[in-house]
C-alpha cells in the first residue's frame, strides 16, 4: 500500500510539471506579439477613399501637408516625423459628435501626456469658420495641451485631399461640389512611417481604451 501511495505521488508531480509547461505553452501562444495592420485604400469602405486611389493595395502613406495651427504656426509633416500620432477631423462649430470626439481625444491627450513618441493632430472641416483665433479659444476651452496636440486650419482643398487621399477618413457630401465633405467620427492611428495602423470610432469608449491599447501595441515594433 505505501509502495502504490509513493508511485501516485510520483505520477502527481510528474502530472504537475507537464500541466504547467502546457499551460505555459498556451499562455505564450496566446499572448504572442501580434502587429497591427498596415491599412490600405482597398481595405476601406470605398465612400470614404478618393476614387483615384480606391484600387491602391500597398504603399499608401500619409502625403506631405502645411497647415495652421491654434497658435499662428505652420504645421508640417515634419512635426510628426518620427512620431506615433492620432489623427481625426472636425469643426469647432460642431454641436453633435465633435464634442464627443474632442472629449475623447483629451483623454488620448492624458494617456500620452508624458510619451515624447505621441501626438494628435485634428483637422477643421471648416477652414473658412475655423479661424486661429478660433481654433484658439477652442483649444483653450478643451484642454488642448499644446505640445501634444494640433489643431490646423488652412486651404480648404489641402485639407479635403488629406481627408480623401491619405487618412481615408471623411465622406464626399454628393453634391458634386469639388471640395466638400462630411467628416465623420473616425480617429486614425498613425504609425512613424506615416502609415494608417488603426480606425476607431472617436465617440465610443470601448474604441478609445482600444485605440489606447493599440498605441502601446504599436510601441512595441520600435522597442529594438
Amino acid at each position: 500500500m505505501l509502495s502504490f501511495f509513493k508511485d501516485y505521488k510520483l505520477f502527481a508531480i510528474v502530472f504537475g510539471i507537464i500541466s504547467i509547461i502546457i499551460i505555459a505553452i498556451i499562455y505564450n501562444t496566446l499572448n504572442v506579439y501580434k502587429p497591427l495592420p498596415i491599412y490600405q485604400p482597398t481595405m476601406v469602405s470605398t465612400e470614404l477613399v478618393d476614387s483615384t486611389i480606391q484600387h491602391q493595395k500597398k504603399y499608401h502613406k500619409i502625403a506631405d501637408f502645411s497647415l495652421i495651427n491654434q497658435n499662428g504656426k505652420t504645421i508640417t509633416q515634419n512635426d510628426y516625423k518620427d512620431k506615433i500620432y492620432v489623427a481625426d477631423f472636425f469643426f469647432t462649430t460642431c454641436r453633435t459628435i465633435c464634442p464627443i470626439m474632442t472629449t475623447n481625444m483629451v483623454e488620448i491627450q492624458k494617456k500620452i501626456i508624458n510619451d515624447n513618441d505621441v501626438m494628435l493632430l485634428s483637422h477643421s472641416v471648416t477652414p473658412d469658420i475655423d479661424s486661429v483665433a478660433q481654433l484658439k479659444r477652442y483649444a483653450i476651452k478643451k484642454g488642448v495641451n499644446d505640445k501634444k496636440w494640433n489643431l490646423v486650419t488652412g486651404n480648404k482643398k489641402e485639407i479635403y485631399k488629406l481627408a480623401r487621399k491619405s487618412y481615408l477618413a471623411v465622406k464626399d457630401n454628393g453634391d458634386g461640389g469639388p471640395f466638400d465633405m462630411v467628416h465623420t467620427e473616425n480617429f486614425m492611428l498613425i504609425d512613424k512611417k506615416r502609415q494608417i495602423r488603426g480606425f476607431y470610432d472617436g465617440t465610443n469608449s470601448e474604441d478609445i481604451s482600444r485605440l489606447i491599447k493599440d498605441i502601446y501595441i504599436l510601441k512595441e515594433e520600435y522597442r529594438d
